[in-house]
């Protein structure tokens, strides 16, 4: 098992030991290969990071014309009339990436990929959903369910969306060599990116999602969108399976919402009631997983640090 626990004091410690450990990796993998593939996730934990990591390139410390991207995930159903529309919408995770991280960059990345979301017209998409039940299946054992377009659907958008929105974007991930570095955060239910809690592990690859109502509550709550009227109920995804298949993943947390859940990812047994366990499986395979905590999401692998170690699992505390 190759897991590393880092405990830090507060947001920005958490932010600038991360930028740190990803500068080094790009590095290290720049020594190796002629590009780095970062996999990127939105949402509030990763923002300090993206700033400081910015700095780091801006000064110098490395080349990011040296380096491609991909995205974890992106909604379905923004407000738009078309995908140009939701695509500069302010609530899609192309819009939140300029913002937070590719305009703060003097040297563009090679390339920056997102989730083809805002591909799809969501109206059209319930609609085929409905008239053609025989396409497809649900899966999951809570509210948050994955979407599944069976072989060969008789409905011509269904198929677009399973070859397009969900399997392009996997091959083209494939056709790079894979992820080298992802980051990821982690939902209230330890949901990566937005594979729900539920959704099964297995053939989690680009996901088709109907949103848990949890999700779209603290989507409101965190005041992304002003009702839950207003906010997105599908999105396409990359699922646990995908996530994990990079060489290094790189989880932060930050607050009391994470605690538990966190906790549970690692003291608790795998299971898809909380995706980010998946961590174990991976890191038994051969995977590198890390986790940077503020002290208040880390506080009970602290109190369990005995526990931890037994199971092979590393410690470094910043104060």
């Amino acid at each position: 098992m190759t897991i590393k626990i880092i405990i830090t004091e507060n947001f920005e410690s958490m932010s600038q030991v991360a930028a740190q450990i990803v500068k080094e990796k790009i590095i290290q993998i720049l020594k190796q290969q002629k590009e780095c593939v970062l996999g990127l996730a939105t949402g509030n934990s990763p923002t300090g990071l993206y700033k400081n990591l910015a700095k780091m390139a801006n000064a110098g410390e490395f080349d990011c014309k040296l380096i491609r991207s991909f995205n974890l995930d992106e909604y379905i159903g923004l407000p738009g009339e078309n995908c140009q529309q939701r695509t500069i919408h302010p609530e899609s995770y192309s819009y939140f990436m300029i913002q937070e991280f590719f305009s703060l960059l003097e040297n563009k990345f090679i390339e920056t990929s997102v989730p083809y979301g805002c591909l799809v017209d969501q109206e059209k998409f319930i609609n085929e959903l409905e008239i053609n039940k025989e396409d497809w299946t649900e899966l999951g054992k809570d509210a948050g369910k994955s979407i599944v377009i069976k072989d060969n659907p008789s409905s011509k958008y269904l198929a677009w969306i399973r070859k397009t929105v969900q399997e392009d974007y996997a091959r083209k991930i494939e056709n790079v060599g894979g992820i080298d570095v992802q980051i990821i955060g982690v939902g209230g239910r330890g949901h990566v990116a937005f594979h729900e809690s539920g959704i099964p592990f297995e053939g989690s690859n680009v996901l088709l999602v109907k949103l848990d109502d949890n999700t779209v509550s603290n989507a409101v709550i965190d005041g992304h969108f002003p009702s839950e009227n207003e906010s997105p109920r599908y999105a396409v995804s990359m699922g646990a399976e995908l996530v994990y298949k990079a060489k290094t993943v790189i989880l932060l947390a930050n607050g009391e919402r994470k605690v538990e859940v966190v906790t549970e990812s690692l003291l608790g047994d795998p299971t898809p009631d909380v995706p980010i366990s998946f961590g174990q499986i991976y890191s038994q395979n051969g995977g590198n997983l890390i986790y940077i905590l503020d002290k208040i999401a880390g506080r009970e692998f602290l109190a369990n640090k005995e526990t931890l170690e037994q199971k092979g699992i590393e410690f470094e505390i910043f104060n």
